[in-house]
């Protein structure tokens, strides 16, 4: 909502008041709406005042926009489980379930899968595979430490280099210059 301000002649001219309200009742009508208005401007400015102080609170304690909608949802989830419908539709799907893990088409699809999983498992096709991957996990497990070994010693050679320790000792000279010319600047 925004405030529109009351040109009391203006309104008069296009509106004339209803014929039975006198001129003294209007006058009144007219004055308490002033306030009324003047209250909701001052309402607003004491609410955008509370919402930065808010605002600042928030940030203090590390909160972000993000923890607030991650608790707008938690709490949004939990009145759904809660709700009527959703307590209704669980017993439903509770009932339906054990109807059909109960039922004989549903054992024997379960039976059949457990022989055919046994089956398969035991297969030699499958044994080789398995023995296979695992080989080839690890020999590149091993192939991934080789590298990470050579990349560090590679590093700490680098680290140990001429060029480096020259580079080091600039940026450290740098370093001590910018801080006695801000020391220097205060």
């Amino acid at each position: 909502m925004t405030d529109v301000p009351v040109d009391n002649a203006a309104a008069s001219a296009r509106t004339s008041a209803p014929e039975s309200l006198t001129l003294a009742e209007e006058e009144e009508l007219r004055s308490e709406l002033a306030k009324v208005e003047e209250e909701i401007g001052t309402l607003r400015q004491v609410l955008a005042a509370k919402e930065r102080h808010c605002g600042e609170l928030k940030r203090k304690l590390g909160l972000t926009p993000l923890d607030g909608l991650k608790q707008n949802l938690s709490k949004s989830w939990h009145d759904v489980q809660v709700s009527n419908a959703y307590v209704k539709t669980s017993e439903k799907l509770g009932e339906w379930n054990e109807k059909v893990t109960q039922s004989d088409l549903y054992l024997s699809a379960s039976n059949t899968l457990e022989d055919w999983n046994e089956k398969l498992t035991q297969s030699e096709a499958y044994k080789k595979t398995q023995e296979t991957l695992s080989q080839a996990g690890q020999k590149t497990s091993a192939a991934l430490s080789n590298v990470g070994s050579v990349i560090s010693r590679k590093l700490g050679d680098m680290r140990n280099s001429a060029t480096f320790k020259s580079f080091e000792d600039r940026v450290g000279t740098i370093k001590t210059n910018i801080q006695a010319k801000g020391l220097s600047d205060t």
